[in-house]
Order: structure tokens, then C-alpha cells, then sequence
């Protein structure tokens, strides 16, 4: 008989969360049973799923009972308060905020990369900051074949990392512009229309943001190695919806340019766009709506002989952060990973 899954979907209707919701039905999850929860500012909303309105659920301690499964999507303070009930419940917390990631006890988890990590989880896996999954998919098949030295990483981050309100707020900003109005900002603390500006997290001594130091340390320990040389410069710029990212590659001995041309051309999760007449290369604007990570203009380092150099576009909504999730699901439940389950007839 197949196995079913009771599913919660925490945070559900944020732009992660409705996301979430339609990976699920696309990719055909074997659910039993679907809870969307979120804030009391979100009860009462109604979100459709397989041609169903499911109402919106406020968050409370006996919402989790009766569930296998938790994808959460409601930032690292909400999931610091409700992961460790959910777990105790009886259920298995998929978290895509920042609260477990760094956690010696959590595994995380890129599937292409790391599969085997998710086996080793206690209640709680966490999924990796949107920028370190795009990296990551880009970067792990060439480290595999040849470890990588160091790794200089420049983001492009779309206003859609900020969420659903700041997507909103970017639209707006463009239209106050072009009519010749101030624009007004609240999620961002600058007018991102028309602009850019390093990403305006948390600055630390060294004078590194919170986000770069997530792609620093996260890599590390994605990998497995805790001593790779890594350092990122994160921007946020005027664009809706997928990540861009600058690549620079250090390696002991010179990588091949078709090397590794060939190698990402059949990675996991990639798509290589590359049409070197036409100067044509991933772009945001094309990497949105797509579960694959474009990857192109792949090129020798003419500063270091050992160098490679690689250019990237990937849908932060998607693969950074729902398919990614989805994706974990489905390992634990192929795997057999995932405890809990509703045995169902045919």
C-alpha cells in the first residue's frame, strides 16, 4: 500500500510558503492530510491546493498533533519557538530560516550535494541560506573532482529574498520613479528601484554582514570542510525575482575550462547557458520560474593559473529555498528517512 504524509506548511502564506504549496501538488508529495499555519494577521485566509481551499490556520501548541511532517517558512525567531514542539509532537521540522543551520545537531542539507546528512537528523533538518544552495550546486561537482582552494563569491540578490512585501516594494519604488515621486521605503532602508546596495544585514567587527558569513560558513559546512577559504561580497540589486552570483575559483593545480564545461553540463540541478558569440549568459530574468540553476560563462582566471571563473542566475523562491525543501522531503520519504506516515488503501 502507498504511504501518505500529514503535512503543515508553517509560515504558509508568505511568498516561500504559497511556493511550498504549489511544489507539493506539481511534484505530486504522497499527502494525507495538509495544515497551512501562519500569524494571527494571516487567520482566515484561504489558500487554494489541488483545486481545494484550505483555510489558514493560526500557529498554537496543539497544531502540530497528528503531523508528520513540517516545512516551515516563517522566519528563525517563529521557528526557534515552535520547532522543538513540533519535533516533540511527533514530526519532522524541514526549517528554511537561519535559526538551526549552524547547529553542530542539525544537518544541512543540499540534496545534490549532501543526501546522506539528512539520515543523520534528530526531528530537525535545516535548509541552507538561498544564495549557499545556488552556490553550492555550481560549485560541489567541480570541488569533487578537484578540491577547491578558495572560493570568492560576489551576490546579486533579487528584492524577492526580502520576501513578498519587498517584491512589492521594489514595484512600487519603480512606478513612484518613472512618475517622478519620491520613493517610499519600509522593508528595505533604501529606494531599491533603480539602485543597489550591499546587503543591508547585520555588520560585524570585521566588517562582514550576517549574509556573507552565512555563505562563508554554511559552505564550510555543507562540504564538510571546515577550513575552506571562502569570502563573499552580498548586493542587493534591482531585480524581482533569482539570485545572480560572481564566482571565482582557486584550485592547487589548473582546472581545464572544458573540463569543467563538461562536468557541470551533466551536475544535478544545472542547466549550462552559454553562447559565447552572442555575448549570452544566465540572467535573473530567465532563471525565474525554472527549478534549474543556470551556469555559464565559465572561463580561465588570467590573474592565477589555478583559477576558474563562472557566472550563475537562480530562482531564489524555488531552488533557494521551497524545491529545495520539497526536495529533502521527498529523499526522507524514498529513503525511508521519515518515521512517521499514514499507510493508506488504493
Amino acid at each position: 500500500m502507498p504511504r501518505s504524509y500529514r503535512v503543515a506548511i508553517l509560515g504558509a502564506t508568505g511568498a516561500v510558503g504559497t511556493e511550498l504549496l504549489d511544489l507539493l501538488a506539481s511534484r505530486n508529495f504522497p499527502i494525507a492530510d495538509l495544515k497551512l499555519l501562519a500569524s494571527p494577521r494571516s487567520a482566515g485566509c484561504q489558500l487554494s491546493f489541488q483545486g481545494e481551499c484550505l483555510p489558514v490556520e493560526v500557529v498554537t501548541e496543539q497544531s502540530f498533533d497528528q503531523v508528520d511532517l513540517v516545512l516551515a517558512s516563517a522566519g528563525a525567531s517563529t521557528s526557534r519557538l515552535w520547532a522543538a514542539k513540533a519535533v516533540a509532537a511527533g514530526a519532522v521540522v524541514i526549517d528554511n530560516s537561519s535559526a538551526f543551520r549552524l547547529n553542530p545537531e542539525v544537518p544541512l542539507v543540499v540534496p545534490e550535494v549532501n543526501p546522506q546528512a539528512a539520515a543523520t537528523h534528530e526531528g530537525i533538518i535545516a535548509n541552507p541560506n538561498c544564495t549557499t544552495i545556488l552556490l553550492s550546486l555550481a560549485v560541489w561537482p567541480l570541488h569533487r573532482v578537484q578540491p577547491i582552494q578558495r572560493l570568492v563569491v560576489a551576490t546579486y540578490q533579487s528584492a524577492s529574498g526580502a520576501g513578498a512585501r519587498a517584491m512589492e516594494e521594489l514595484k512600487n519604488q519603480a512606478q513612484a520613479i518613472l512618475q517622478g515621486e519620491a520613493p517610499q521605503s519600509e522593508i528595505f532602508p533604501y529606494p531599491l528601484a533603480f539602485n543597489l546596495f550591499p546587503h543591508n544585514s547585520q555588520l560585524n567587527d570585521q566588517g562582514y554582514c550576517e549574509e556573507e558569513l552565512k555563505m562563508v560558513n554554511e559552505t564550510r559546512k555543507i562540504f564538510a570542510t571546515p577550513n575552506l577559504r571562502v569570502t563573499a561580497t552580498c548586493v542587493r540589486v534591482p531585480v524581482l525575482r533569482a539570485h545572480s552570483e560572481a564566482i571565482n575559483l582557486e584550485f592547487s593545480q589548473p582546472f581545464a575550462v572544458e573540463k569543467a564545461r563538461s562536468i557541470l553540463s551533466q551536475a544535478p540541478g544545472i542547466k549550462l547557458v552559454e553562447d559565447w558569440q552572442a555575448n549570452y549568459f544566465p540572467m535573473p530574468m530567465e532563471a525565474s520560474g525554472q527549478d534549474a540553476v543556470l551556469v555559464g560563462r565559465i572561463r580561465q582566471d588570467i590573474s592565477h593559473a589555478c583559477g576558474l571563473e563562472l557566472w550563475l542566475s537562480g530562482d531564489q523562491i524555488r531552488k533557494g529555498a521551497a524545491l529545495n525543501a520539497v526536495q529533502i522531503a521527498e529523499l526522507l520519504v524514498t529513503q525511508s528517512w521519515l518515521r512517521p506516515a499514514v499507510t493508506l488503501a488504493r
